[in-house]
């Protein structure tokens, strides 16, 4: 009997060193593992990387082939199967919004919600702080019918509350 391929999330952490995405993905590719979906990246020295593995091996089998890169405490894995069904992709214009000023706490949670509000979904976020700058990058898509005008309204005015310059730029469809 054939078993049904699921999807599992893998999320790695730890200290960064030379050859974790190598290692991470050979021992996936090991046991069979097709990855999907991936996104992978330094923070202060720390790599960080989340993976969608489509696989007809279980948990625990994805688990046992990640362990040897564990031993040393520098880096975990976690393992978790999503809930069985496609989630629904976004649909409408995407754009990318840049976001930069002095940094100071609340300008994520300040831009995020007005993009919330407009019924807007995150793609993408990454932020970094350097010598005081705050930067933050995503992608962003709106749903059939939202106004981008309205939203880059409201983006500036939150914006200028938080002390950052926003820019909300669309992306040509011909680029996804």
């Amino acid at each position: 009997m054939e078993t049904a391929a699921s999807v599992l999330a893998v999320t790695v952490l730890g200290t960064d060193r030379p050859g974790i995405v190598a290692d991470v993905t050979a021992a996936l590719a090991g046991v069979g593992g097709n990855l999907e979906d991936s996104t992978m990246t330094l923070l202060r020295g720390h790599f960080a990387m989340v993976v969608l593995v489509r696989t007809e091996r279980p948990v625990a089998e994805i688990e046992a082939a990640l362990a040897p890169l564990t031993t040393d405490g520098r880096l975990a894995a976690l393992v978790r199967a999503l809930p069985v069904g496609e989630a629904a992709a976004p649909s409408g214009a995407v754009f990318t919004l840049r976001v930069h000023g002095a940094d100071r706490p609340g300008i994520v949670a300040a831009i995020t919600q007005v993009v919330a509000d407009n019924g807007g979904t995150i793609v993408d976020l990454g932020t970094r702080l350097s010598r005081g700058l705050y930067v933050l990058t995503a992608e962003l898509q709106l749903p059939v019918g939202a106004t981008p005008v309205r939203l880059e309204e409201q983006l500036t005015a939150v914006a200028r509350q938080v002390g950052v310059e926003v820019h909300l730029d669309p992306v040509d469809d011909d680029l996804l």
